[in-house]
């Protein structure tokens, strides 16, 4: 056997070496290790060397333990090692040159070479052994360990033998298939006794077949003439048996190793599925990759998106009516009503953010704004339910912003993470922030609007001009009532010719034009607050003027 390699065995990449290295601190020894050649492998160079204890493989020194009074007790636990590492040696050799003595007699023929299956290695094995022993019935069985009980794969010739009886007749069978014998069977009492064969069978023969120590079951033929079986056929009969034993091992293996690939292909496909629930395959696709395995760090692709967030409005005074494990059921059950959503209209949900989403859609904007009605009349559906509880409705605010997106793989090569770098992103976020300050469900920045070629399928309303906190230029923004319950769209529906109306007097510096229209539309939607808001700023500047330096352009203090 080759030399075991010391240095391998107490690398810091092995088992052996944390237990080694606790043995050594707990003793608090002094101790190094060294190879053959003296060079030292482990420990404390310096130690003061009182003792030396060799490690040894098959009695052969293959380095010393030097140091203290310690050396011996550390000794022992590697002489363990080595030898449980010399152990995986021989058991490796072992199995190396079983299958290398499987290889060389395993020329029973091209179809038992070529064949996988038990069934057929049976049936070839059973047809060579009739053409050249005769036989009037053969029989090829296996014993099945999850049944404890004999299987017949293959029969041969007239029936003789009761396979009913096979199956059930262990102990006597035991005699046979699973002593691990070959033999010629002269005295067939106990088997006709037992009715496993007819009365007027005059010979058996059978061999065993064997892997190693392992019976896996026999080879059985039997005839009814009196010429009895010769040694001949029974030396015949067991290199069929050897044979067809290693095709059958192999077959095992074979079907193993099949099935513990399939559980493999299974596992990673899973993992995959799983994987992509928490970076989203679209994410994926869109750096230019199939499968998360692809994915290297510093991977990026630049587009044009709509980002899109959601928030639930009033979430700290909803959860503290809640216990943890019922807020925490709350936010799954949400966001399992919102996700299949965003991805029915082609989005992709980026991160989970407790109660709030945020979710990047590739396409157009009308893509987003579909989604977020989509998601707003969920929440009609969700509250329709709440209140048949009596529980408290809620409101989520969607904002969305269209601009330039960096998505890439960010991180170290020990952890990486999928990141979205951008303004767009910012500013998306800021405007789902600003549905609180109007009082709106839906809002949308000017560039989302204008990426929307059907925009008239929607309606929208203009909420002006807004300079968001770090910004240079204003954002113009606008609300879609779309997603709005039935009586609150027609409302404002009803009452948009003259918000409209008010919008532009206002922004016009015509105040009290502009209030005399926000009334009107008060009188169709007596509760919007958009327009409360509005009439209310209008009837300030009709009192107080408006600073000469007015634009309409509203500044956002906060983030």
């Amino acid at each position: 056997m080759s030399r075991i390699n010391l240095r391998n065995i107490l690398s810091a990449r092995s088992d052996a070496y944390p237990v080694l290295n606790n043995l050594i601190e707990s003793l608090k020894a002094s101790v190094f290790v060294e190879d053959a050649n003296q060079k030292i492998i482990l420990g404390n160079a310096d130690a003061f060397v009182a003792q030396s204890s060799p490690l040894k493989q098959d009695e052969e020194v293959i380095g010393w333990v030097k140091g203290d009074e310690k050396t011996d007790t550390i000794a022992s636990l590697i002489n363990l090692f080595i030898q449980k590492e010399a152990e995986k040696k021989k058991l490796g050799t072992e199995v190396l040159m079983l299958y290398q003595e499987v290889n060389l007699i395993f020329n029973f023929s091209d179809k038992l070479a070529q064949t996988i299956g038990q069934n057929y290695i049976a049936d070839i094995t059973l047809d060579e052994a009739a053409r050249l022993i005769k036989s009037e019935h053969g029989l090829f069985i296996m014993w099945n360990e999850d049944s404890q009980s004999m299987e017949v794969l293959a029969s041969h010739g007239d029936s003789v033998f009761n396979e009913e009886k096979i199956r059930s007749s262990i102990e006597l069978l035991q005699a046979i298939s699973r002593s691990g014998q070959s033999e010629i069977m002269g005295d067939l009492t106990g088997l006709k006794d037992a009715g496993v064969i007819v009365s007027d069978v005059q010979s058996l023969i059978y061999a065993s077949l064997k892997v190693k120590h392992r019976v896996l079951g026999a080879i059985i033929l039997a005839r009814k003439d009196a010429t009895q079986y010769s040694a001949a056929d029974l030396k015949f009969l067991i290199t069929l048996a050897l044979q067809s034993s290693s095709a059958i091992e192999s077959a095992l293996l074979y079907e193993k190793n099949i099935r513990e690939a399939q559980e493999r292909e299974d596992a990673m496909r899973r993992i995959y599925e799983v994987t992509n629930k928490f970076v989203p395959h679209e994410f994926i696709k869109s750096l230019g990759r199939h499968l998360i395995t692809d994915i290297q760090l510093g991977d990026k692709v630049e587009k044009i998106v709509t980002v899109l967030f959601s928030d639930i409005r009033d979430y700290t005074s909803l959860a503290e009516q809640m216990t943890p494990e019922e807020t925490f059921g709350f936010v799954c059950a949400f966001n399992e009503r919102i996700g299949p959503i965003i991805r029915e209209h082609n989005g992709f949900i980026n991160q989970y953010l407790g109660d709030a989403i945020m979710a990047i859609f590739p396409g157009s904007a009308a893509d987003a704004l579909g989604a977020a009605i989509g998601m707003q009349k969920a929440v009609q559906e969700l509250n329709a339910s709440r209140a048949i509880l009596h529980k408290t409705p809620i409101r989520i605010g969607v904002g969305m912003h269209t601009g330039p997106l960096i998505m890439g793989i960010t991180g170290d090569h020990e952890r990486l993470d999928a990141a979205t770098i951008s303004d767009t992103v910012n500013t998306a976020s800021r405007l789902e922030g600003l549905t609180k300050h109007y009082k709106v469900n839906i809002l949308l920045s000017e560039a989302s609007l204008k990426d929307i070629q059907n925009a008239r399928d929607f309606h929208f309303r203009q909420l002006g001009l807004i300079q968001l906190k770090g910004k240079q230029a204003p954002t113009s923004i606008f609300e879609c009532f779309n997603g709005n319950d039935g009586k609150s769209f027609t409302r404002k529906l009803n009452a948009l010719p003259y918000y409209q109306q008010g919008i532009t007097d206002y922004f016009s510096k015509s105040f009290k034009e502009a209030s005399d229209k926000f009334h009107l539309a008060l009188e169709l939607d007596p509760e919007d607050p958009t327009t409360r808001l509005f009439l209310g700023r209008a009837n300030h500047y009709m009192d107080s003027g408006t600073p000469e330096n007015w634009t309409g352009v509203e500044e956002m203090a906060s983030k």
